[in-house]
């Protein structure tokens, strides 16, 4: 019975210590894990000497390299350079590092990369590149059994880009990316792209000002005085969206041109009007081409849009000088006239004279006594006198000349419009003219009706009817309102078929 019960006692206690057992059997396998690469990776770096290359005095090592860009930007102009963010790996065999075991990758922490050897990668063109270290340095190493290694590392690059900016904003960019070792020479280190990935391109990456439509790749060996070197070439082609330079350059330029227009459609006598709207439209032009350059460097070439813009410069200078050669030919007196009749300016002054009670010359002289219709005049023989219209009637009156300052005729020659008239009491050269009563009865001196005086002329230049004119228009202007639009219809479609078809654009959907 003692045995009997000496027994159930051991296998209760042996049942219930199988689960702790079972339990500490993981840890036990895992601390067993760490110690084994521990112990692995010692066993590597035992007598590893990480600043001889793998395969030291043998073939050279060969680099291979692919790129991840998630974004790029900003691109600029001024300091012809660009910046990117990408995740550079390089993936080089080194056989001091392979090794067996379950596992066929170790992830490594990246103070492994300060005991083992790494290429020397610097970027020929880069300016101010580094390494992103939020929160702790982005980059990693991983390790595989036949002794590769992945080293990936995300940089944010700022290089070079030399442009071209004759078809500017109309432009393709190539923006290189070069690459290689800074001290292995070919006979130590090759870089190769690798063929499963070149240079990968993240599907949600957009770019404000440009288009990324192409990255072509190549090898190639720079050649220097120490050695030839191994270099690796990417270049990214970007092709420049045109809609930010049509709102705010090309479209405000066509305007201001169409504005300059104006002027034809203007009468040649309104000078104010037409020299300040050309005024303005070529100092509005100016600051326009101005605030056109301001983000683009001082290159010693015009650019696309230079020569647009001096095109529409040129167009508004040349309704300046189109309004000046329209001015140089316009006759002298010729301003604006709202009605005229068919016979001259002189004669339409004639008759205008005669409307306003203007007095007129005439031969002779005599002095009015008495005032009313019934005036009395007589006749003196000092100086000339002035005829005027008395009123509705058909009769004029003789205004003696002593009353008005003005400069005496000219001899041999009649004031413009004078008549033929003698006054009553004048010198027998000149006998008057009665109309059924004299001067010494007190009736009233009346001049003879215009048939009996020389108004035939007169009368029939105002038996015309008058019409209506507009104001004058210069035949200069009226083919101006053709050929200015014309030929810059013409010169657009010739620039605009010229760059486009130089530069090779691309429609990216």
């Amino acid at each position: 019975m003692l045995f009997v019960l000496i027994w159930m006692t051991v296998t209760v206690r042996s049942l219930t210590a199988a689960p702790a057992d079972t339990r500490r059997v993981p840890v036990y396998s895992q601390h067993n894990n760490h110690r084994n690469i521990s112990e692995l990776l010692d066993n590597l770096l035992r007598g590893y000497d990480n600043s001889v290359r793998p395969d030291f005095g043998g073939p050279p090592a060969i680099v291979e390299v692919d790129i991840m860009v998630r974004s790029m930007g900003p691109i600029s102009e001024v300091d012809m350079t660009y910046s990117m963010d990408c995740y550079f790996r390089q993936s080089w065999v080194d056989r001091r590092l392979a090794f067996q075991g379950n596992k066929e990758t170790l992830a490594l922490s990246i103070s492994m990369l300060q005991r083992i050897w790494k290429p020397d990668t610097y970027f020929y063109n880069g300016k101010q590149s580094y390494l992103h270290t939020i929160t702790t340095p982005n980059k990693f190493v991983r390790l595989f059994q036949d002794g590769r290694v992945l080293y990936s590392s995300r940089l944010t690059i700022k290089a070079g880009c030399p442009m071209n900016l004759e078809d500017f904003p109309m432009d393709t960019q190539r923006c290189p990316l070069k690459f290689g070792s800074f001290g292995y020479t070919t006979n130590d280190v090759l870089y190769r792209w690798n063929r499963q990935r070149t240079v990968a391109i993240a599907e949600d990456m957009k770019l404000s000002q440009f288009d990324l439509i192409a990255t072509p790749s190549a090898n190639q060996t720079d050649v220097l005085l120490s050695g030839e070197y191994s270099m690796l070439l990417v270049s990214f082609h970007l092709q420049r969206h045109m809609g930010n330079f049509l709102i705010q350059v090309y479209g405000p330029c066509v305007l201001l041109v169409v504005l300059s227009w104006v002027s034809f459609w203007l009468n040649r006598e309104a000078t104010a009007d037409r020299v300040s709207l050309g005024i303005t439209t070529v100092l509005t032009m100016t600051f326009l081409g101005l605030e056109a350059r301001t983000d683009l460097p001082k290159v010693p070439y015009p650019t696309a849009l230079d020569f647009f813009v001096f095109l529409s410069f040129g167009f508004i200078f040349a309704t300046i000088i189109q309004f000046a050669v329209v001015h140089y030919f316009t006759k002298y007196g010729s301003g604006e006239c709202y009605f005229s009749s068919d016979f001259t300016s002189d004669s339409s002054s004639d008759d205008d004279d005669w409307q306003d009670n203007r007095r007129l010359p005439v031969e002779g002289s005599c002095e009015p006594t008495g005032a009313g219709a019934g005036r009395k005049a007589s006749c003196s023989s000092v100086g000339g006198s002035f005829l005027r219209r008395n009123g509705d009637t058909h009769l004029l009156e003789v205004i003696p000349l002593s009353e008005y300052h003005l400069p005496p005729p000219v001899p041999g020659r009649t004031a413009r419009g004078a008549w033929s008239i003698s006054c009553l009491g004048c010198p027998a050269s000149n006998p008057p003219v009665r109309d059924g009563s004299s001067a010494d009865t007190g009736a009233p001196i009346v001049v003879a009706p215009k048939h009996r005086l020389s108004f035939q002329g007169q009368q029939r230049r105002r038996r015309k009817k008058r019409t209506p004119r507009f104001n004058s228009v210069s035949k200069i202007d009226r083919a101006s309102r053709v050929v200015f639009p014309l030929c810059f219809l013409a010169i657009n479609m010739f620039y605009w078929y010229s760059y486009l078809s130089r530069s090779k654009r691309i429609h990216s959907t």
